[in-house]
């Protein structure tokens, strides 16, 4: 009989779901609607395996970090089970390089003390003291690269980003967290076209996703809309621009929302310029990064422009 352990004790399931074995044994799993719709129950499995079925209609990144639905998930065999907001774990890194991207925005590279099992736009928490951590997206692909690529925006009066550019420098520690985070890129559907729409360093995320699916030969159309105030606000460009010269599928469209947009950039906000541009999403994946009220209203877009919210993946920051 399948038993299912989770917080250091194990359970006999006898037939019974996951979530009602725990809750009989007086586990606190959250849940709701018990039929697998409002996905209240997830939890991730860290030893053994789950059935398939446990894992419908969610996020392909979600099952690819070992998600499941509590309510749908009947174990045949034994498994350990968290909840998702188990505690991430910490690590000690090295800092290897410092260089300003932009006037605003920061770039670090770290070397972990230990390898960081990560996927390319996942994020890490940063701790500064005890009291003071702020999470960060990677732009490194560890396919491609030993160390971890952080873009840190300045943020006025910011305890960490103001500490960080005025203090940081080569051969500093730093410590951070595990990664996490849902906005990846998962293999298994190489033509699909793929839409991604940041602004400010909410490129980070984007830059590591494309260069991971890149990297995975993926066929499908990348198109990449970054949007500033201004043309001084990209960072990034010519490496975007050489990825462009490399990959006919990839596409990098820079867009100024406030003044003159000289050559090699879009005038116009962000969003709508995307949006003009790809009027029917049907069948494509997307992915949003940067201003909050931008992702928020860019979600709601592109899914009444056909784009499945399965498909469509977010980090407001």
């Amino acid at each position: 009989m399948a038993k299912v352990t989770y917080g250091g004790l194990s359970y006999e399931c006898g037939g019974n779901s996951i979530l009602d074995c725990l809750t009989a044994q007086g586990v606190p799993v959250p849940s709701s609607c018990r039929a697998g719709v409002c996905q209240s129950c997830i939890m991730r499995v860290v030893d053994g395996q789950v059935p398939q079925k446990a894992s419908g209609g969610l996020k392909p990144t979600l099952i690819a970090q070992n998600y499941f639905l509590a309510c749908a998930c009947y174990p045949e065999t034994d498994v350990e089970v968290v909840l998702p907001d188990a505690a991430l774990g910490k690590m000690n890194t090295r800092v290897i390089r410092v260089e300003q991207l932009n006037a605003d925005v920061l770039g670090i590279w770290l070397k972990p003390s230990r390898p960081l099992e990560y996927k390319a736009g996942q994020f890490i928490n940063l701790f500064k003291d005890e009291s003071t951590t702020r999470s960060y997206s990677l732009a490194s692909v560890p396919a491609l690269e030993e160390t971890l690529f952080l873009n840190v925006r300045r943020v006025p009066d910011g305890l960490m980003s103001s500490w960080l550019f005025e203090n940081l420098k080569p051969d500093d520690e730093l410590t951070i967290s595990d990664a996490a985070g849902d906005c990846f890129y998962v293999t298994g559907k190489p033509e699909q076209n793929i839409l991604l729409i940041a602004t400010g360093s909410g490129l980070a995320p984007l830059y590591g996703i494309i260069r991971d699916a890149l990297l995975n030969g993926h066929q499908g159309m990348l198109s990449l809309y970054h949007g500033s105030y201004n043309p001084d606000g990209f960072y990034l460009v010519e490496e975007l621009r050489q990825l462009m010269l490399a990959h006919q599928n990839f596409k990098y469209i820079p867009c100024v929302s406030d003044g003159e947009a000289t050559d090699g950039y879009t005038p116009g906000m962000v969003l709508d310029v995307a949006m003009t541009k790809h009027a029917d999403l049907t069948g494509w994946r997307v992915f949003l990064c940067g201003n909050p009220e931008m992702v928020k209203t860019a979600k709601r877009q592109t899914f009444f422009a056909g784009a499945s919210m399965r498909d469509i993946f977010a980090d407001p920051f």
